[in-house]
């Protein structure tokens, strides 16, 4: 721990901060604790240290515009004296992130920042002498030069409840929950949609606005929410409506649409999801954490989930494609679903 003087001058402890992972996500968050006076390190690729190298450039739809300097390095041991690491890689990579922190940071309290709901039962199997605390991070981040990372939409990280200092800075706030499950649950739902702004190659905020993509959002949640029903699983709300009523919201007309949902949810116009990412950077994909749970769940529990297929399976040959997101039609994406 270190400790710096708070208002009335008595000294206040925190945490030394280890960033497992410095994407987008990483770079954000570590960014905002970093610029809050927290002690960060960084761990990233080597990509990634050189193109921060002169500063990380932070921005937000809320006028955000700050460039930290962030100490970085592409060697694990710098996990080594971290009281807490923060898990911010893809969900294919927490296994092998999972061995680096039990080398090096075996007792640290480890929370884990990623998409699915999986990844903190694998950190927790290799870190059996660790706390280890699941979360959920609601807004999303784009990258807008390799140095310069803007978050485009609102929301409070949740994180399940348990001892875990107060993180809470300016420009990101930390709330506990006593239903992360039900959070991560929720999170997934909404999700689903990454595959489809991928696949548009559009803006979030402009494929919004189109009523048949919109369509395509609802159908592809509804049919997830009939696998989860099925499983006895029940999403928790993390949006401003329960994840029940999304699919009706997204098949308003358009006016009714923008009305309920600036209530909801603040996107600006550069918002796009991190799959729509993935393919520009011509990286893997996390669609086995979305609707590969889903598919696999339909198929455990006799729920069909066409739908879900037809995204996994377009988003895998994009993936192979390597030529960046499609940008195709909503009619295109539902054809053989």
């Amino acid at each position: 721990m270190h400790r710096r003087p708070s208002c009335d001058g008595a000294l206040v402890s925190r945490p030394t901060i280890v960033i497992a992972g410095a994407g987008s996500i990483g770079c954000y968050v570590g960014g905002c604790l970093s610029l809050a006076g927290h002690k960060v390190r960084f761990l990233g690729r080597p990509r990634i240290m050189a193109a921060v190298a002169e500063g990380l450039h932070l921005t937000d739809y809320a006028g955000l515009d700050v460039t930290v300097k962030p100490d970085m390095t592409d060697d694990p041991a710098v996990l080594s004296g971290a009281d807490m690491v923060l898990v911010a890689v893809k969900s294919g990579a927490t296994a092998e992130m999972a061995d680096h922190i039990a080398a090096h940071a075996p007792t640290a309290t480890v929370v884990s920042l990623q998409n699915g709901v999986t990844n903190a039962a694998v950190l927790r199997d290799t870190l059996p002498n660790a706390t280890v605390l699941a979360a959920m991070v609601p807004f999303n981040v784009v990258p807008l030069t390799p140095a310069h990372y803007h978050r485009g939409t609102s929301g409070a990280i949740m994180v399940e409840a348990g001892h875990l200092p107060d993180l809470s800075t300016t420009h990101l706030r930390w709330e506990q929950t006593e239903d992360i499950a039900g959070i991560q649950w929720g999170k997934l739902l909404i999700n689903l949609g990454n595959a489809i702004n991928a696949l548009s190659d559009l803006p979030l905020k402009d494929m919004l606005q189109d009523r048949a993509w919109r369509r395509l959002m609802a159908d592809q949640m509804a049919e997830a929410l009939r696998v989860l029903r099925a499983a006895g699983i029940k999403p928790a709300k993390t949006t401003g409506a329960p994840p029940a009523l999304i699919p009706h919201i997204l098949r308003l007309p358009t006016p009714l649409f923008r009305r309920i949902a600036a209530s909801m949810l603040t996107i600006d116009p550069k918002a796009r999801s991190s799959m729509w990412d993935d393919l520009t950077q011509r990286r893997p994909t996390e669609i086995d954490a979305l609707q590969g749970v889903i598919i696999e769940m339909g198929k455990e529990h006799g729920v069909e989930t066409p739908l879900n297929q037809r995204m996994y399976d377009l988003i895998k040959a994009a993936e192979t494609a390597r030529n960046g997101p499609p940008g195709i039609e909503p009619g295109d994406v539902r054809h053989a679903a």
